[in-house]
């Protein structure tokens, strides 16, 4: 026996006083509505209802098993309800997982709009570099770069991250501008070291020819933020997600070396969980990241 729902059952037959309306409410047989309170009675060895040609009557044990009854369906409702709300609508605690660089200048200043639309959403913002497992760390949507590897997790596409040659005016008047590919390797390359393979160069030519050039320099970094920094005070050409350099470009503290060339784009990818029963919070916020991250989106941030 379902005893959640042999109350519910036995609710409605006491307030209803009558087997066969409450057996209409809920879409099955008298009998078996019957059965139900008989079972009930059984496993309590108590009579609940009185029975007899005239209709039912709650007995006094009956009365008092209906109240308590009466507010334990009440509490599943409201449980069963607030689960569903927030299944379906941006609400509750949201836990956001990302890398440093991406995070600090893109997901937090867009995360930050969406708090502010959906008051209701409490953020959670972790950034690291290393590959988080999702369901160890109770992350509830990950912003990942690149290809995705197979696994159970839910996904969805959200942009891509195009990369770009810079270097400052003063350092190009210096040395000169590199007029073809193969021609950086004579120049000191400042080197993000977090990319695999970051002393080797590729990209496509204005032709559409695939082209690889090794480099080398004074000055390697895992951080994007000093990477671009010896770049705006020109120790020599960076290469670089274009987000990072958007505002320098701007600026004109770097300017963009080999126009034409286009170095490869990584993938950007919403993932979660499972790929069931997604909450309506995550949902939401995938949908608000879609919908900011279209073209040319690293023109179009707000300012964390």
């Amino acid at each position: 026996m379902d005893r959640l729902h042999a109350m519910q059952v036995f609710v409605r037959v006491v307030e209803t006083g009558s087997f066969s309306k409450t057996a209409r409410e809920f879409a099955t047989t008298q009998p078996t509505v019957t059965k139900l309170v008989a079972a009930l009675e059984e496993s309590l060895r108590v009579r609940l209802l009185n029975r007899n040609t005239r209709g039912i009557s709650v007995t006094e044990s009956g009365a008092l098993y209906y109240e308590k009854c009466k507010n334990i369906v009440r509490d599943a409702e409201e449980a069963d309800n607030s689960v569903r709300l927030q299944q379906t609508q941006a609400q509750g605690l949201l836990r956001v997982g990302t890398s440093v660089a991406f995070g600090r200048r893109v997901i937090t200043p867009l995360a930050l709009d969406f708090m502010a639309k959906h008051p209701q959403v409490q953020l959670d913002l972790s950034f690291e570099d290393r590959y988080t497992d999702l369901v160890a760390q109770g992350i509830d949507v990950a912003v990942r770069m690149g290809k995705l590897a197979d696994s159970t997790l839910g996904a969805r596409f959200l942009t891509t991250n195009p990369w770009v040659l810079v270097a400052s005016p003063k350092y190009l008047r210096k040395q000169g501008a590199p007029k073809k590919a193969s021609e950086l390797s004579e120049h000191p390359a400042l080197i993000y070291s977090s990319v695999l393979g970051d002393d080797v160069w590729r990209m496509s030519s204005p032709k559409g020819e695939a082209v690889t050039v090794p480099v080398a320099g004074r000055l390697r970094s895992n951080n994007l933020s000093a990477v671009l920094a010896a770049a705006r005070n020109g120790y020599g050409i960076a290469a670089m997600p274009r987000y990072v350099a958007s505002e320098s470009l701007k600026s004109g503290h770097v300017v963009e070396v080999l126009q034409g060339h286009v170095l490869p784009e990584q993938e950007i990818h919403a993932v979660f969980p499972s790929p069931k029963l997604v909450p309506g919070k995550v949902m939401a916020f995938i949908a608000y990241l879609q919908s900011r991250l279209g073209d040319r989106w690293w023109d179009d941030l707000p300012k964390a």
